[in-house]
């Protein structure tokens, strides 16, 4: 299938579904350069949102996950090299069963493949404490994992 991800001579709009996996107070990252993302990727054409975190989760870390709740809802516009892009991001609660394959701590490696390139990643467990001190994409959603608010978060994010 494809992703539901779109290039024009103008913009990218980009739909992106994301994973917010917490566990002894740590949230689990991924990383790629210096900058923070919650774990997720582009919904494929006829897929729910739920199976592509499940897929992405699969892929990138080889690992089964529960999806729960939906967090929050994000507008978010940011430069895609040299165009301007608009995403619609999803991001839910997810868990992991008993017996994951997951580290339980420190920082493993992955990858993510987008456009047919290759993206290293690190992925890395966080403490709660430091997600307002570190450079989190979308910067909202660390204040809203932190409240403990079962409330569903509307937010738009203009890095642009």
């Amino acid at each position: 299938m494809r992703d539901i991800l779109f290039k024009t001579e103008d913009f990218v709009f980009s739909y992106r579904i994301a994973g917010v996996l917490v566990r002894e107070g740590k949230a689990l990252l991924q990383r790629s350069g210096g900058d923070y993302a919650f774990i997720g990727g582009h919904v494929s054409a006829m897929e729910t949102s739920a199976e592509t975190l499940v897929r992405e989760f699969k892929e990138e870390l080889g690992a089964d996950i529960a999806v729960g709740r939906l967090l929050a809802v994000g507008e978010v516009f940011f430069p895609w090299g040299e165009k301007p892009c608009h995403q619609i991001g999803l991001y839910y609660e997810v868990r992991l069963p008993d017996g994951s394959r997951i580290p339980p701590d420190g920082v493993f490696h992955g990858y993510d493949e987008l456009g047919g390139e290759r993206i290293g990643l690190d992925f890395c467990w966080v403490p709660l404490s430091e997600l307002e001190h570190i450079p989190l994409y979308p910067p909202q959603m660390a204040a809203h994992i932190l409240s403990g608010s079962k409330e569903l978060l509307h937010f738009v994010y203009k890095e642009m």
